[in-house]
C-alpha cells in the first residue's frame, strides 16, 4: 500500500495533526492515513479518561482538537448552549463530555474515521523512495511522509514490588484494562499524581473501601508545567539553548510529574476527612499475595489487607516507541541527544520524510510537548514547514497569553 502521508498514532496528537493538515494545509483526505490499533480514533484517550473518572480536563478550553483556539466555545454555543457545568474554573477547563463531543465533531466533519487504518506498526525504516512501515499482521505501507504521534503507549510504570500476572493487581493504564471492581471491595490505589487521586475518588464515590498509597505528599499544581512554557516567557531561552543536555535538564525541572490540580486535591482532602479515602504517605516495604487478600507492609510498620490493587503510577520517562524507533534511527542514522530523544529542526523534522510530535518532540517544544497544547504546537510547526516558512522564523508562541486568563 502506498500513501502520501501516514500518521502513526490515532490519539490526541495524531487526530489533531490530521485535522490541521486537511483543514489548513489543504491536504486531500485521499493523501492521508492514520495508523492506530484501536477500534476507533482516540480509543486510548477515552479508555484512560473514563477509568480514572475524569470530570473536567486539566487543560484550558483553548486546548482542543479543532482548528481555531476558540472552536470549542463556538461549538458549545451552537450545540450545548445553556447547559450548566460545562466549564470549570480556573481557565475555563471543559467537561470531559463536552471535550469528547467536540472531538467527535472534528472527526466527523473531516471524515477522519474513514482515514483510520487499524493496525500496529511493527517496524519502520527510511528507504530511498519513502518510509516503509511494516505492520504486525504482515501488511506494508510505503509513505512519502510520516508523522510519529505515538504518545505514551509503552507499558506503564510499575513499582518493583508489584507482581505481573496476578489477577488482582493491575495498572489502570495497561492495554485492555477491564478489572474495575463490580462489587464493594477494599481497594488500594498506588500513585501520587492526578490519576491516582481521580481513581481513588471514583472508587470512593462507588462505595468501595479505598486506601491511597503514595510515596510523597500530593503536589499541588494547576498544570503539568507552567503556562509560560507555551510562549516566549520560557521558550525563548529554551530555544536559544544549544546544549540538549541542558534542555533535558530544563524539561525535568519544569515538568510537575506526579502533581494534582487544586480542585482534585480539594476533593481528595474532603474524602479523606470524611473517611471515604484513607491516605498513606509511605513506601511499600513488603507485598504478599494470599488466597483471598493482598497484604502491604508499609515503611512505618503498618499492615494493610485489601482485595484488589490498582496501580495509577503513570508512565516512565524513557523515549516512547521502543524497537520501532530504534529501527527507524538505525535505518537513516537519525540524530539523537544523549537522553535518546530525537534532535529535530524547528519544524519538527527528524528527517526530510519524518516529522515527530508529542514526547518525541520535547527537545524542540519543551515540557508542554506531550499534552494537548503540545499537539497544537506540533501541528502548527508541521504546517509552517509545508508552507515553506523558514525554520528560524517560526514563533514559539502559539496560544496567546490572553487566552490563558482566568474567567
Amino acid at each position: 500500500m502506498k500513501v502520501d502521508w501516514l500518521i502513526i498514532g490515532g490519539g490526541i496528537h495524531g487526530v489533531h495533526i490530521a485535522a490541521r493538515l486537511i483543514g489548513e494545509a489543504r491536504l486531500s483526505p485521499e493523501q492521508l492515513q492514520i495508523l492506530d490499533p484501536g477500534e476507533r480514533l482516540l480509543g486510548r484517550w477515552r479508555d484512560r479518561s473514563q477509568v480514572v473518572g475524569m470530570s473536567h480536563l486539566r487543560s484550558p478550553s483553548v486546548h482542543h482538537l479543532g482548528l481555531s483556539p476558540l472552536d470549542l466555545h463556538a461549538f458549545t454555543e451552537k450545540h450545548w448552549r445553556g447547559v450548566r457545568g460545562l466549564f470549570a474554573p480556573p481557565y475555563d477547563r471543559p467537561a470531559l463530555s463536552l471535550f469528547d463531543a467536540h472531538s467527535d465533531a472534528v472527526i466527523d466533519s473531516m471524515k477522519l474515521d474513514r482515514l483510520h487504518l487499524r493496525g500496529e506498526a511493527a517496524s519502520c525504516s527510511v528507504q530511498s523512495d519513502g518510509v516503509l512501515v511494516s505492520l504486525a499482521d504482515g501488511r506494508e505501507i510505503l509513505a512519502q511522509q510520516v508523522v510519529l504521534a505515538i504518545g505514551t503507549h509503552d507499558p506503564p510504570e510499575r513499582p518493583e514490588w508489584a507482581p505481573v500476572g496476578t489477577d488482582r493487581v493491575h495498572h489502570v493504564f495497561q492495554p485492555g484494562f477491564s478489572e474495575w471492581p463490580s462489587e464493594e471491595e477494599a481497594v488500594a490505589v498506588v500513585g501520587g499524581g492526578i490519576s491516582a487521586a481521580q481513581v481513588a475518588l471514583r472508587l470512593a464515590e462507588e462505595g468501595h473501601s479505598v486506601h491511597l498509597i503514595s510515596r510523597h505528599s500530593l503536589r499541588e499544581h494547576q498544570f503539568d508545567s507552567d503556562p509560560g512554557w507555551l510562549g516566549p516567557k520560557f521558550m525563548k531561552s529554551f530555544s536559544r539553548e544549544a546544549s540538549y543536555a541542558k534542555r533535558r535538564a530544563m524539561i525535568i525541572e519544569a515538568r510537575h510529574r506526579g502533581s494534582v490540580p487544586p480542585d482534585v486535591l480539594s476533593a481528595l482532602r474532603k474524602a479523606v476527612q470524611r473517611g471515604a479515602v484513607k491516605w498513606h504517605e509511605r513506601d511499600v516495604d513488603e507485598f504478599q499475595v494470599f488466597d483471598r487478600e493482598l497484604e502491604f507492609r508499609l515503611s512505618d510498620g503498618e499492615t494493610l489487607r485489601v482485595n484488589r490493587v490498582l496501580l495509577a503510577s503513570g508512565f516512565g520517562v524513557e523515549r516512547p516507541g521502543g524497537v520501532l524507533i530504534d529501527q527507524l534511527i538505525e535505518s537513516a542514522q537519525l540524530a539523537c541527544a544523549d537522553c535518546g530523544y530525537p534532535i529535530v529542526d524547528a519544524a519538527l523534522r527528524w528527517h526530510s520524510r519524518v516529522f515527530v510530535s508529542g514526547a518525541l518532540a520535547e527537545l524542540e517544544l519543551g515540557p508542554s510537548s506531550r499534552n494537548i497544547a503540545g499537539a497544537r504546537r506540533a501541528a502548527e510547526r508541521i504546517i509552517w514547514a509545508l508552507r515553506g516558512e523558514r525554520a528560524d522564523e517560526l514563533p514559539t508562541e502559539v496560544v496567546k497569553p490572553a487566552l490563558l486568563t482566568e474567567s
